[in-house]
C-alpha cells in the first residue's frame, strides 16, 4: 500500500508519496497559505494531497500529517503549534472532513524522530532519540516502531529543559532552557548579548574556525553545553543511538569536540549511545509524516 505524508511548516507544505518499501515516488512543495488564515491552510493541504492522490492514480493508501505542535489528548485540539492562530483548532478532524479519509497526526520533531528510526540513522535500532537543533530545539522517541508522546504529548520535549537557572527566561517561561543555548536562534542572542555583534549562526561558526576570540568564547559556551544536555538525555533514557537534525546539526565540530564534552560528562565518562548525523536531512519530517499514517 502506498503512503502519503504531508509536512506543515512555518513557510511551506510539503508532500511525498512512498511505495512499500519507502522509496520516494512523488513529491510537492507549496507555500502553507497561512497569512489567509486557517482555512486556507486546510485547503493547501488538500491541494497537494489530491496531486498526490491523481500521481498514484488514487490507489489505496496511508496518509500521515506532521506539523508543529501537538493534538490533546484532552481535548482533541491543537495546541503548542507556532501558527498561533491553529491551536484551540479541532485539526485533525477538520483534515479528515476536508481530505476525506483518516488521518494520522504527529508533531514535526516526531516524525523526524520517526523517519531516522525506521529508515535512517537509527535503523535497526530498539531505543532512537531524535534531536533537532534548529531555530529552535526539539526532541522525539522513537521505541521498537512506535512514538512515545507521553501523558500530555510531550515526551522529548527536553529543548524546554533547565541547564542554567541563572540564564534568560525563554518565551516558554523557562528560565535557561536547552533551547535558549543550543539552538540558532539561541546562540545568535547569546553572541549579541555578549559582544555586541549582531550575526548569523553560520557567521559566527566561521568566524570561530578563523580562530576569532569573540566567536571562539560563543562556540566554546555552545559545545560545553551541548556535551552536558547530551549527556542528561543518555543518564535519562540511555538510548541506543540519539540522531540529531537540523541546521544547527551541520556544524561538524559538533561530531568532535561537542562529542568529547558528551564523554566528560556521561556516568564514569563512558559514552556507548551513538551520538550521528541525520541520513534524511530537511525530508527526515515528510518521510516519517508518510511512516505514520493512518
Amino acid at each position: 500500500m502506498y503512503r502519503i505524508g504531508i509536512d506543515l511548516g512555518g513557510t511551506k507544505i510539503e508532500g511525498i508519496v512512498l511505495d512499500e518499501n519507502a522509496k520516494e515516488i512523488q513529491r510537492k512543495r507549496i507555500p502553507n497559505g497561512k497569512e489567509e488564515g486557517y482555512k486556507a491552510v486546510l485547503n493547501n493541504i488538500k491541494s497537494v494531497y489530491d496531486d498526490l492522490c491523481e500521481s498514484i492514480n488514487n490507489a489505496d493508501h496511508k496518509v500521515g500529517i506532521g506539523m508543529p505542535g501537538s493534538i490533546s489528548k484532552q481535548t482533541g485540539l491543537l495546541k503548542n503549534c507556532n501558527i498561533t492562530f491553529m491551536n484551540g483548532k479541532p485539526f485533525k478532524e477538520d483534515l479528515i472532513e476536508t481530505l476525506g479519509h483518516n488521518v494520522g497526526v504527529e508533531n514535526d520533531a516526531n516524525c523526524f524522530a520517526m523517519a531516522e528510526a525506521l529508515i535512517g540513522a537509527g535503523k535497526g535500532k530498539d531505543l532512537v532519540f531524535g534531536v533537532i537543533l534548529g531555530t529552535g530545539v526539539g526532541g522525539g522517541l522513537v521505541y521498537k516502531g512506535q512514538v512515545i508522546q507521553g501523558m500530555r504529548e510531550n515526551a522529548g520535549e527536553w529543548g524546554h529543559s533547565t541547564i542554567n537557572f541563572d540564564g534568560p527566561e525563554w518565551y516558554s517561561g523557562t528560565p535557561g532552557a536547552v533551547e535558549s543555548y543550543l539552538s540558532g536562534t539561541g546562540i545568535q542572542l547569546n553572541h549579541e548579548k555578549k559582544f555586541g555583534q549582531k550575526l548569523s549562526t553560520s557567521d559566527i561558526v566561521y568566524n570561530y574556525r578563523k580562530g576569532e576570540r569573540e566567536a571562539t568564547e560563543t562556540m566554546n559556551e555552545f559545545l560545553e553545553l551541548f556535551g552536558i544536555s547530551i549527556a542528561n538525555i543518555i543518564k535519562f533514557l540511555d538510548p541506543d543511538v540519539i540522531v540529531l537534525g537540523g541546521g544547527v546539526s551541520n556544524v561538524d565540530e559538533i561530531y568532535e569536540e561537542g562529542l568529547k564534552r558528551v564523554k566528560k560528562y556521561c556516568l564514569n565518562q563512558d559514552l556507548y549511545t551513538a551520538v550521528v548525523k541525520n541520513e534524511y536531512g530537511d525530508s527526515a519530517g515528510v518521510f516519517g509524516a508518510a511512516l505514520i499514517g493512518q
